[in-house]
């Protein structure tokens, strides 16, 4: 077959496909959604990045275990526990602070897959905590996933098997 010929059907398939066209909720809900699913990955990152900042005081309470000598001499020196203390405290918080922004990474993640509803959902709830950035990012999440053209779009299946 000559290229006019193949090009000649290959245009009559097309034009005889049906193309069905995304209403405009659909485009609205994809545009929200990727968004937010953006805005969760930047949250993600800078909640990892300003959870290093304790480790400073993770390196404080080293230095006073290790060489107590540093901050004083004597009775001068501060006691063990407060560099303990600072040790722990501050990896709790780096702790806390990076498992906070794995979730909203993975949050990020599962709205831009559609997967997951009611995990996204409850992370927007605990991201209301996060003032002021998570707060913001928290309700425009819940605001969005509340929509019923969204939920639909998050499990497809139910709404097939209702209809």
């Amino acid at each position: 077959m000559t290229f006019c010929g193949t090009f000649w059907r290959d245009l009559g398939n097309f034009l005889a496909m049906e193309t069905r066209l995304p209403n405009p909720q659909q485009i609205l809900d994809d545009e929200h959604l990727r968004l937010l699913s953006i805005f969760y990955y930047i949250k993600g990152g800078i909640t990892a990045l300003f959870a290093c900042i304790p480790i400073i005081h993770v390196v404080l309470g080293l230095i006073m275990i290790a060489a107590p000598h540093l901050f004083g001499h004597g009775n001068d020196q501060p006691p063990a526990f407060v560099g303990w203390l600072l040790l722990m405290l501050g990896s709790f918080i780096i702790l806390l602070g990076w498992v906070f922004a794995i979730l909203s990474l993975i949050t990020g993640r599962c709205i831009a897959r559609r997967k997951h509803y009611t995990f996204c959902l409850v992370m927007a709830c605990v991201e209301c905590l996060s003032v002021p950035f998570g707060t913001v990012l928290g309700v425009f999440t819940i605001v969005v996933l509340n929509r019923q053209s969204v939920k639909a779009r998050f499990n497809p299946r139910t709404t097939a098997a209702i209809s």
